[in-house]
């Protein structure tokens, strides 16, 4: 499908005491192009640049963004057993910052960027987005969590205790709720936030579905266009649903119009 030159395990950052931060590139012909950077999912416990999700493959993927005329910069990052939040939003960061100086290297638009996140990679996309001036064009978010507070006290405290978020934060949401607000992207919702698609399954049960409920109503009381995609019957990474390659056809567009140069 694609004809893309894939550039793996480029180093964008070196944090001291840490291993060398990596992504890779996909890179379609011609250029410069604008950028989809993917931040993978895995609870911030695990995951992998070279894995989209595990039910869609590269070649629906990766592949498709680059035959769109995307370059594609898939990115890893410190995971929990590494560093607590929010170092993880400073790796992204730092990512976005490398694509920006070394766009002219690799025929990159550092100025129309794209961010795309999966699971946990969704929260880390949402909250870099939503800074000020982050100069991101928009987000695709996958049914990320988005507020670890009533995630938290959706939970028994047992449970909750060694939960995904309860690991990257370093203590329960319910400890210490003025950082879990700041790890939560529905309490960084601004004016000025850039557009966002929003995807989740209504079976999701890794994350529950009212979490894109919740971020979809802050982000409309704030004005910010954002589109909902309620997959009926989905569970979590698309398990039980029929064809989840078919879902990145719109996520991919919506990449397509708010960037608007294809």
């Amino acid at each position: 499908m694609s004809h893309a030159e894939i550039l793996r395990d480029v180093v964008y950052a070196e944090v001291m005491g840490f291993r060398p931060l990596t992504l890779d590139l996909h890179l379609p012909q011609g250029g410069p192009s604008p950028v989809i950077l993917f931040v993978h999912g895995g609870g911030w416990r695990t995951g992998s640049k070279s894995v989209f999700t595990p039910t869609i493959s590269a070649r629906d993927s990766f592949d498709r963004m680059t035959a769109a005329g995307f370059a594609v910069a898939s990115v890893d990052y410190r995971l929990s057993g590494e560093a607590r939040f929010p170092a993880q939003v400073h790796d992204v960061r730092a990512s976005i910052t490398w694509l920006r100086e070394h766009a002219d290297d690799h025929r990159l638009d550092g100025s129309h960027i794209v961010l795309w996140g999966e699971s946990a990679g969704a929260t880390i996309a949402a909250l870099v987005a939503l800074e000020p001036a982050s100069g991101i064009l928009g987000v695709i978010d996958w049914y990320g969590p988005s507020n670890l507070i009533s995630l938290a006290q959706s939970r028994t405290p047992e449970i909750d205790a060694t939960s995904r978020e309860s690991e990257w934060l370093g203590f329960s949401a319910l400890e210490q709720l003025e950082v879990a607000r700041n790890a939560s992207p529905v309490f960084a919702v601004h004016e000025d936030a850039p557009p966002f698609y929003i995807a989740h399954g209504t079976r999701d049960a890794a994350v529950s579905f009212s979490q894109s409920e919740e971020f979809v109503e802050a982000l409309r009381e704030k004005g910010v266009d954002v589109r909902f995609e309620r997959v009926d019957g989905a569970n979590h990474m698309w398990r039980d649903f029929g064809d989840p390659a078919s879902l990145v056809a719109p996520a991919l567009s919506f990449a397509r119009e708010v960037v608007r140069v294809l």
